[in-house]
């Protein structure tokens, strides 16, 4: 579909050609965990609803009227939020709301827009930003979406049944990303030398305000402050800003925060002390240059980003770009 061998390194404003591609099984995919994510907590609330159907039989319209939605969707009356503040986190990733067969029309519709473009994210900056942009997007869109329920006295009115929910505001944030980053990008290369990302990312744009004028859905406002995140991430990150760092830093740590067992030293004696003898410099190991060894470390970048190379490692990558 794409450019699948660039990886755009922001730091150092260069390319480096990367031999490795992400596949559809690797576990380090984030494409794939965030759709699948999506589809987990789908499968989740349509099964919480058929169990309340088959154990709740007797109670007619009433049992037919639960959804599971509620408790994991943002609630538009700020005093309902304050009682399940969770639902920041886990509207994103949830879908529901409407009857079964729309509902598994809007789920597929949605998660084949997010793939497209967080495919897209991921061929041209790695997995890094997915994850980091797809929440920032949606917690600023439903930071709008209350403020716009009550701001409109219509909405303020029917506030109680008001509530965001879904991938949308997540998936325009890394659109206006993919498109401030790259607007020419090409999908599509078979038809006529290919489609702009940009006249893509305008045809969702359309088809999303299209869906919220019908449903008279006052979600039109997270999408717009989705869609500013999307392009306020990639302006800062080209001016050396990276919001993405204390979110990695904070996943790294929660993960490691189970597995306290720290990697032991395996240096040798030589590595780890260093001295000077007169005015020679101190010793300094230099790696061999090997294309396995290249690879090895845009792999490293493509998964964690250039900051978390050791000093090392980036003088390795600078000598290899010196000497071709």
């Amino acid at each position: 579909m794409g450019e699948s061998e660039r990886y755009i390194d922001f730091k150092n404003k260069g390319n480096y050609k990367k031999r490795t591609t992400f596949t559809l099984g690797d576990p380090n995919n984030a494409v794939m965990s965030i759709v699948t994510v999506n589809i987990i907590f789908f499968l989740l609330i349509l099964v919480t609803r058929v169990f309340y159907l088959f154990t709740h039989q007797g109670q007619g319209m009433q049992a037919l009227d639960f959804d599971a939605i509620k408790w994991f969707a943002v609630p538009a009356n700020l005093v309902e939020f304050s009682e399940k503040p969770w639902t920041l986190l886990t509207f994103m990733f949830s879908h529901g709301g409407m009857p079964t067969f729309p509902l598994l029309l809007n789920v597929l519709s949605s998660m084949l827009w997010l793939w497209a473009f967080a495919y897209i994210l991921q061929d041209l900056s790695g997995n890094r930003f997915i994850f980091p942009i797809y929440i920032y997007g949606s917690v600023l869109g439903a930071i709008c979406f209350v403020i716009g329920c009550y701001s409109i006295p219509s909405f303020k009115q029917n506030m109680g049944g008001l509530f965001l929910t879904g991938s949308t505001m997540g998936t325009t944030a890394i659109a206006l990303a993919v498109t401030t980053l790259s607007p020419n990008y090409k999908m599509f290369r078979n038809i006529r030398n290919g489609i702009s990302v940009w006249i893509l990312t305008s045809l969702y744009l359309v088809l999303t305000f299209i869906s919220a004028v019908l449903f008279n859905n006052v979600s039109s406002f997270a999408v717009l402050g989705s869609a500013l995140v999307g392009f306020l991430f990639i302006y800062f990150l080209q001016k050396g800003k990276d919001g993405s760092v204390w979110m990695i830093n904070f996943y790294n740590w929660a993960t490691n925060l189970f597995n306290p067992a720290k990697k032991e030293d395996r240096r040798s004696v030589k590595e780890k002390i260093f001295y000077t003898t007169g005015n020679r410099p101190p010793y300094e190991k230099k790696s061999t240059i090997t294309q396995q060894r290249i690879d090895e470390l845009l792999d490293k970048i493509s998964q964690k980003g250039y900051h978390f190379l050791t000093d090392e490692e980036k003088e390795f990558l600078k000598r290899a770009s010196k000497e071709g």
